[in-house]
């Protein structure tokens, strides 16, 4: 028997999942850790906990499933999107923290690239615009800020891809990855832009020359690696990517118009395309299949699940002590009591933009906002205007979408922690008007990889092959009464923020 092993590094934890051929999971592993926000915009991960979660999840999924390592025949790695990349000297040594996607310091180098650099040839280029999320943004940071190493710096290595040098020895970037940095990358010809970095003032050289596909083997697992994981030296090693195009990928979306909703910390709803340069308002970066060909754009809420974990820890204190005495889930406990609250919450609207956001509206100012607030309200209309407004941001994306070449599919899948809900798939469904698909027993990013690791090493010939190994739930249609309510709100939404944007600006200027 073949087996294959897939890891996500997420940006609150590392999983890793086992699997054979038929895509059956026989053993899965989870390892957590922080997120450094010394600022309130800035947020930074050394690669340390991300190395030693992989080690030792690897090392979990082979010991609880019993299987020979002789009988593992590839191991693929996703990640969060890591910004700026680790910034790494010549000895391959980490110099300064990776400056993940949440971190939003790089502000006035975005006004640089808005005043330098013609930002119609650098959508034209990358696909992309210019905002703080981008790791070339945030490279220019460091540029301007870490003055004392940046000539050290010899490459800036995106999360997936430095975890795969520390199991195999060997410098190559995904094309994935690469893509995502932004506006360095030509999504077009599927290189680095010399034009671009020129421009930029960027050293091109700090960029790997070696660019591969997620179905590549990258290199073998190192003897050192091999004592720490239980993996065979020699064991295949794959990059697999951005964890989202890879969570699409093992929600079974391959063709044009497949689009699924990732709902973790931030949410990540993203279609699969053939059109390059769709929209500035959304982010584009290859496909993790047909990289050469196929393009995964998506768009997403910075803070999804992450608004959801603060509302569990700051006001509910309630359900955090009942689950440790009764062992209830405080997510469930806080599900039940929003339960029969109305679409709308009474006249609640919440805006989640709690670090700021990203698409569609592109603005690093933007704060949490909730409207409406009366003596009525309890905690249980709180907490559903906090999932409504999530949803509210996935239609904002999808909105993105009208007048360009893209068609959709009508249904959308979402998976992730925030499928689990008892309420907020039917919430999606009832914003959106779109009918919600959820699989079984998901294990998002992981299950991708695992996929990826199979092609790459020809366990797997065809990736259609994945379809046959999810179950889906029961589809949730949307009530149309309620999606007519919603209607009204998402307009009072849009129109909420544009008018307290210069407001909010004048604060955050008040707050630093």
């Amino acid at each position: 028997m073949e087996y294959l092993i897939g890891v996500d590094i997420g940006t609150q934890g590392t999983k890793a999942v086992l699997i054979n051929p038929e895509g059956k999971v026989l053993a899965h592993s989870y390892q957590g850790y922080d997120v450094e926000t010394p600022k309130s915009s800035w947020a930074q991960q050394w690669p340390e906990p991300w190395e030693d979660a992989t080690f030792s999840t690897i090392k979990a999924v082979v010991e609880k499933s019993n299987v020979d390592p002789e009988d593992i025949k590839g191991v693929a790695v996703s990640s969060l999107y890591g910004g700026s990349g680790i910034p790494v000297n010549a000895e391959m040594k980490p110099l300064a923290p990776c400056l993940i996607w949440m971190d939003r310091r790089a502000e006035k180098e975005v006004e640089w690239v808005k005043e330098n650099i013609n930002l119609d040839a650098l959508f034209e280029i990358t696909g992309n615009s210019v905002n703080s999320y981008f790791g070339f943004a945030k490279i220019l940071w460091m540029k301007n800020n870490l003055t004392k190493i940046w000539n050290d710096i010899k490459y800036f290595l995106p999360p997936a891809p430095y975890i795969v040098y520390k199991l195999t020895g060997e410098v190559a970037v995904d094309y994935s990855s690469a893509g995502n940095i932004g506006g360095v990358y030509n999504i077009k010809e599927r290189t680095w832009s010399k034009e671009m970095t020129e421009k930029l003032g960027i050293p091109l050289e700090v960029f790997p020359e070696r660019l591969v596909e997620c179905t590549e083997v990258v290199g073998g697992i190192t003897e050192a690696a091999s004592e720490k994981t239980g993996l065979k030296a020699g064991t295949p090693v794959i990059c697999g990517g951005v964890d989202a195009p890879v969570a699409t990928l093992g929600a079974g979306a391959f063709s044009e118009g497949n689009h699924v909703a990732m709902l973790g910390t931030s949410m990540c709803w993203g279609f699969v395309t053939e059109t390059p340069n769709l929209s500035p308002h959304l982010v584009s970066m290859p496909h993790v299949i047909d990289s050469s060909e196929k393009i995964y754009t998506f768009g997403g809420a910075a803070t999804a699940g992450a608004i959801m974990r603060w509302f569990r820890d700051i006001i509910g204190s309630e359900e955090i002590e009942a689950e440790e005495k009764l062992g209830i889930n405080a997510y469930t406990l806080l599900d039940l009591i929003a339960k029969d609250v109305p679409a709308g919450s009474e006249g609640l609207l919440v805006l989640p933009y709690f670090m700021g956001e990203r698409s569609p509206i592109w603005d690093s100012d933007a704060r949490g906002i909730i409207v409406g607030l009366s003596l009525v309200h309890e905690k249980k209309h709180l907490y559903k205007a906090f999932m409504e407004g999530v949803a509210y941001s996935l239609r904002h994306n999808m909105e993105m979408v009208a007048g360009t070449e893209a068609k959709l599919d009508k249904e959308i899948i979402i998976v992730g922690g925030g499928s689990k809900s008892l309420i907020w798939p039917q919430i999606y469904a009832d914003v959106t008007g779109r009918p919600i698909r959820i699989i079984k027993n998901d294990v998002e990013a992981p299950l991708g990889d695992a996929l990826l690791a199979g092609l790459a090493t020809g366990v797997i010939e065809n990736p259609n092959v994945l379809t046959d190994w999810l179950e889906f739930e029961d589809t949730i249609q949307p009530n149309l009464e309620n999606t007519q309510i919603y209607d009204k709100y998402f307009e009072e939404y849009k129109s909420i923020y544009l008018n307290v944007k210069e407001n909010v600006t004048r604060l955050t200027k008040v707050e630093n």
